[in-house]
């Protein structure tokens, strides 16, 4: 039995005090095993953490499992700066980049849930440089030599809900587009925009101008879907992406170290990127999340936050919309969130895709330990995180892992946690 005065209970504890003590505001703390965790078996998630880390694959991470609304895990690992050997901190703030998706879906549900559009409208509808859209295509035959795609008109307008899903044809203008040189010369292209001395706006009306990789509903491409929606939030409710996810989402739920660039008072508490290539890991691209120019507010991967501040937006999420009686969303449109909405176009079919994540409705055909109605997502920067509903379980990884060289340890650690749950 694990006693309240066992080291892992006691690590825990220590970490909520700690963070309790800062005004960051927490989830209870509970022991591991009355949550239904075999301490011994947690143990093996803690040890493939850090044997990544004695390896020199990884510079440090931290861990956060909740369970019936209970902290059963929150530990930090290695180092958050190598060469400074300042260590990991459970408060440590880290670059989200996709995971940034879920909020930004959240905040466009939230207008949804107020009547202001419905999720089958036409993008164009409310952003009428969306209006008609055109797609590449391979050339027809006896097309002058050398020519690459030719452009025919969308079969059907975006849709909102194709944002949501990546089903819209928007790539991120790169291999999957075959217009990817028209891409680069519109500077759209990636996810990255960081180092924009411009609105989001801007850059997604020049990519309206720009050839959809196919036609809407008819494949899934990941892409540029959730800045188009992060965009169409700022339309609809007339204020910045930044300010209306501070104001309804961020500052409710009690989330102040979540938002799209840092100020320059927390910079101490960035984790620093790091690559993993050749087997060496090395600095990497640090990005522009501190000095750059600060305009661009991406929601398909801007925003930075902390393992606890993202574990309270999950558990709202598994809680059906609410948390701490602060209510975002209805129960049955958090329902409709990780419904399958894509079929098989989703990884080869074998999970499907809801609105902002990943949705695991045939673990069968998923075949790896992961639970039955769960959903998640992940960053560039290599964290992951899973909300299991039947489980009621929330549990996420953050790290900077750019590139991760090969590494699988993001998913394993989702196998690691399923294990040691044996209630």
């Amino acid at each position: 039995m694990n006693h309240p005065c066992h080291p892992v209970h006691r690590s825990l504890l220590a970490a909520v005090f700690f963070l309790a003590a800062l005004g960051a505001p927490l989830l209870r703390a509970t022991d591991p095993a009355a949550a239904g965790f075999d301490p011994v078996r947690l143990g093996r998630l803690d040890r493939a953490i850090e044997d990544e880390i004695a390896g020199k694959r990884l510079a440090g991470g931290v861990m956060f499992i909740a369970r019936d609304g209970g902290i059963v895990q929150l530990k930090a690992y290695g180092r958050q700066d190598i060469a400074a050997d300042r260590p990991m901190a459970t408060d440590t703030i880290f670059r989200i980049a996709s995971m940034s998706k879920a909020l930004t879906t959240v905040a466009a549900l939230m207008l949804y849930e107020e009547g202001r559009f419905m999720l089958n409208d036409p993008v164009g509808k409310y952003i009428p440089a969306f209006a008609r859209s055109e797609v590449a295509v391979p050339p027809p035959p006896g097309a002058p030599e050398g020519t690459k795609y030719v452009k025919v008109p969308a079969k059907s307008p975006i849709t909102i809900r194709q944002l949501m899903t990546h089903t819209a044809g928007l790539s991120y203008g790169d291999g999957a587009n075959p217009a990817a040189e028209e891409f680069r010369a519109a500077n759209v292209q990636g996810w990255y925009f960081a180092n924009h001395d411009e609105p989001i706006g801007d850059a997604m009306l020049r990519l309206a101008r720009l050839p959809l990789a196919h036609h809407p509903g008819e494949a899934y491409d990941y892409g540029f879907g959730s800045d188009l929606l992060g965009y169409l939030v700022e339309v609809v409710s007339g204020m910045p992406l930044d300010r209306f996810i501070a104001e309804r989402i961020t500052g409710p739920l009690r989330m102040p170290d979540t938002s799209f660039f840092l100020p320059p008072e927390k910079a101490g508490r960035l984790a620093t990127v790091y690559g993993l290539t050749g087997g060496v890991l090395a600095p990497g691209d640090q990005g522009d999340y501190v000095t750059g120019p600060r305009r661009c507010f991406s929601g398909g991967a801007g925003l930075l936050s902390t393992a606890a501040d993202y574990g309270r937006f999950l558990q709202m999420l598994l809680n059906g919309g609410e948390l701490d009686g602060v209510r975002l969303l209805g129960p049955r449109t958090v329902e409709l969130m990780h419904a399958s909405h894509v079929g098989d176009l989703h990884a080869g079919g074998r999970q499907s895709f809801g609105l902002g994540f990943w949705v695991n409705d045939r673990p069968g055909r998923h075949g790896e330990l992961l639970g039955e109605g769960s959903y998640g997502w992940g960053s560039a920067y290599f964290p992951q995180y899973v909300v299991d509903p039947k489980e009621r379980l929330v549990f996420l990884f953050m790290t900077q892992l750019r590139p991760a060289g090969g590494s699988d340890l993001n998913q394993r650690i989702k196998v690691l946690t399923y294990q040691a749950l044996v209630k």
